[in-house]
């Protein structure tokens, strides 16, 4: 095979040198000719292409860090992490100059989507040479491709807004002209995804057969789930009539968004995700139910550890895409609050990620309504202190004091949250009858001590796997259970079924269908039931804009703590209203009183401004490549 010397369309933007591109190619080998020799050089190219995936589960990937979903004590947490570029954008500081977590160019944090784009074409244009392969499995190869083309485009214009789209590498003969690539229309670039999904799609595995070695490759139902979150993307407000960006051009006049709404994307949304939930069904994916070990566990501790393992638990039924190179171990040591008195030196448990009070304010009462629209459950008095009684002993310490808050909440909230006053299920305690005990005020267990501490007094007790173990002895290990992290599971298909199905229809029975499933797996009675009886604004889910606020906040809850809030935020176009000027607030943790530790504290006042929505593109690009335009704002 001829011998070519690639030059990619992106150098101008990455700067690259032939030797930067030898450096991805597996093994060292020397040529794109020798990657290509045989079936299992081009295996390690087409495993290249899936190794820019970003890891969903990375505290440093700023779905997590940069909202308002998690808070660290600053300025200690930064020193604990081998990057912390999303600091910058949480506390308002990006900028042009050197942005933080840049996916454009590879830099402070940021995953280099054009090179992966590079590799991905390297590979569609070899992959056919390439000799002793069947054409099936050539065929599945190249699906997988275009599948990962499609997610890095999709990662750069959910970020970046409208995008160069790569659609083949260019040949070193290729002028100035042609090298210099323009941004393309959001339009165009959302079109461009979903044609090489639909491309993909074709051959791509119903499931994975060979599971030992193949979880975690890309299947039909995963490409069809995906796309389904793609058109949600193009549908939502932030991409779909948004007029802050009608004067926005490219380099020659064209409008970079198109500022008319179009409600028939919302059509397009319902019917993918019907037919992913389909091939779901199909592919025996449901909603994970917990199977206790014993036969003595409550009703309430079996559905809290449902949710739980909703996303703790290995590829369970519940997972269409998961991400087998998660760094789960080290988000479960975050998450996981000191809990055994008699080992208070334990340095697995590093207690660092804490949702704010705003998110424990997010769940429902028991009664399955917003807690302020709940007309049994005293909102005004909840931040004052009660004593925990027999009712509610199979979520709280009996005899505890702890906020009102606290009390008489859904069971999403226990299983999400742990919390001075809570009961802590597994970590090798597995009656419950006897859990472990949350106290997090100062001078207990799990209140602050040193750097490592929650500074809202809160844990992500969902992201923790109740098989645990913290050893015994002061001071001993803290064996951690690894798992996939779920990039998406069925609950979220049916809320964005649900969610689309109002957008284009209107408040209807179909849409409650799907928003009832979810809420029946965490012991909630329907909408209509729910809101009939305890809101205070009973008819609510009649209307197509009371039904949007209710499958907002169901999907707000069943994603907590999953890295989905910010991107939804965010596409809803709520972005300045949740979190510019606002107050990351959790309990004053420096308090042993319960009456002084409940007092709400502000912890930081978080910035967003309009230009926040996009992320600003290097003054660097802007200097090489004269047909680039920068983001507005910036």
């Amino acid at each position: 095979m001829k011998k070519i010397i690639i030059v990619i369309i992106i150098g101008l933007f990455l700067n690259l040198s032939c030797k930067d591109f030898l450096d991805v190619v597996p093994d060292n080998i020397a040529t794109i000719d020798n990657a290509f020799t045989s079936r299992a050089t081009a295996e390690k190219y087409l495993f290249t292409c899936y190794s820019y995936m970003p890891y969903f589960d990375n505290v440093d990937q700023m779905a997590f860090t940069i909202g308002d979903e998690f808070w660290f004590p600053y300025p200690q947490a930064p020193m604990f992490f081998q990057n912390s570029s999303w600091e910058a954008i949480a506390m308002g500081n990006q900028n042009v100059v050197n942005p933080s977590l840049n996916y454009w160019d590879g830099t402070n944090g940021g995953t280099p989507m054009y090179r992966a784009l590079r590799d991905c074409n390297i590979f569609l244009e070899n992959i056919y040479n390439v000799p002793g392969m069947y054409q099936f499995e050539q065929d599945r190869w190249v699906a997988e491709v275009k599948f990962l083309k499609a997610f890095y485009h999709f990662w750069l214009l959910r970020m970046y807004g409208p995008i160069p789209i790569i659609k083949e590498n260019l040949p070193i003969s290729a002028g100035v002209d042609k090298v210099q690539v323009p941004r393309e229309s959001v339009d165009s670039v959302f079109s461009y995804i979903i044609s090489q999904l639909d491309e993909a799609i074709e051959d791509l595995p119903i499931r994975i057969e060979s599971e030992a070695s193949e979880l975690g490759r890309i299947t039909k139902t995963i490409a069809l789930s995906f796309k389904a979150k793609v058109l949600l993307e193009a549908a939502s407000p932030l991409f779909n009539g948004n007029s802050d960006y009608n004067n926005f051009t490219n380099y020659d006049g064209e409008l970079l968004f198109n500022t008319n709404y179009n409600n028939e994307k919302w059509l397009l949304v319902a019917e993918a995700a019907k037919e992913a939930i389909e091939s779901a069904h199909a592919s025996d994916h449901k909603l994970h139910q917990f199977v206790p070990q014993r036969s003595d566990l409550s009703e309430s501790t079996i559905i809290k550890m449902s949710v739980r393992e909703s996303v703790s638990e290995e590829w369970n039924s519940e997972v269409i895409w998961a991400d087998p190179n998660s760094q789960s171990v080290w988000i479960q040591q975050l998450a996981t609050p000191l809990l055994d008195p008699s080992r208070p030196n334990n340095a697995g448990a590093r207690r660092m990620l804490a949702p704010p009070l705003k998110i424990a304010e997010l769940f429902y009462t028991k009664n399955g309504v917003p807690i302020e629209e709940d007309k049994t459950w005293n909102y005004e008095e909840r931040y004052n202190v009660k004593e925990v009684t027999d009712d509610q002993s199979d979520n709280l310490i009996k005899g505890y004091k702890t906020a009102y808050l606290h009390f008489d909440r859904e069971k999403r909230f226990y299983a999400n949250l742990g919390f001075d006053g809570a009961l802590w299920y597994g970590q090798g305690k597995y009656d419950d009858k006897d859990q472990w005990q949350v106290k997090a005020k100062l001078g207990q267990i799990a209140g602050k001590s040193g750097p490592l501490h929650s500074v809202t007094g809160y844990f992500p007790k969902k992201l923790v796997n109740y098989r645990n173990i913290i050893e015994a002895g002061d001071g001993g290990p803290y064996t951690v259970i690894p798992y996939p992290w779920p990039v998406i599971r069925l609950a979220d298909l049916y809320l964005i079924y649900a969610e689309a199905v109002n957008e284009y229809y209107g408040a209807t029975d179909e849409a409650l269908v799907y928003i009832n499933k979810v809420r029946e797996r965490a012991g909630l009675k329907p909408v209509q039931e729910s809101w009939s009886a305890y809101s205070k604004n009973p008819d609510k889910y009649l209307t197509q804009e009371g039904l949007r606020d209710i499958i907002h906040q169901e999907r707000l809850i069943e994603l907590a703590n999953e890295g989905q809030r910010y991107w939804d935020i965010r596409r809803w176009k709520r972005a300045i209203e949740e979190f510019n000027n606002e107050p990351i607030q959790g309990w004053d943790i420096e308090q042993q009183d319960e009456n002084l530790y409940y007092r709400v504290r502000t912890i930081y006042i978080k910035k967003f401004n309009r230009k926040d929505y996009l992320w600003p593109i290097s003054e660097n690009n802007l200097l090489i490549n004269k047909k680039l335009v920068q983001n507005p704002g910036w």
